[in-house]
C-alpha cells in the first residue's frame, strides 16, 4: 500500500565528537526522537566537511571527528515537538528544515511479504 502527505525534513549537521550528557550527540538525539514518537531518524557519517567554524572534519583511521548529519522526516507538529530539545542539545552545528512531499510504502498488518 502507499500513502502520500506533506511533511517536514529536519537535517542536523555537527561533529562525531559532539556529546550530550556524556553520550554521543547523535545517540542522544535519536533517543529523544524515539521518546517523542517521531516517525524515524537516520544518522549519516560523512567523509569530510566543514561548517561555520571553518574547521575541516575528517573520517580517517583513528579519528573521531567525522562530520555527522542526522535526518528526520515527519509531520510538522512532530518536528515542532523536537525543536526545543535541540536548542538545549546542539552546542555547535547547523539545523536545516525543509518542506517535503512524502510517499510512504507499507504492508498492511498481517499481509504476507511479496518477495
Amino acid at each position: 500500500m502507499k500513502e502520500q502527505f506533506n511533511a517536514r525534513m529536519l537535517r542536523i549537521h555537527f561533529g562525531e565528537g559532539d556529546k550530550w550528557q556524556n553520550k554521543p550527540l547523535y545517540e542522544a538525539i535519536i533517543a529523544k526522537c524515539q521518546e517523542l514518537g517521531l516517525a524515524g531518524a537516520i544518522v549519516y557519517k560523512g567523509i569530510e566537511g566543514y561548517g561555520s567554524s571553518a574547521r575541516i572534519r575528517h573520517a580517517r583511521a583513528l579519528s573521531r571527528d567525522a562530520p555527522i548529519m542526522l535526518s528526520i522526516i515527519d509531520r510538522d507538529e512532530q518536528i515542532k515537538k523536537l525543536l526545543p530539545h535541540l536548542d538545549a542539545m546542539v552546542e555547535e552545528g547547523l539545523i536545516a528544515i525543509s518542506d517535503v512531499e512524502v510517499i510512504r510504502f507499507f504492508r498492511p498488518k498481517g499481509a504476507p511479504s511479496q518477495g
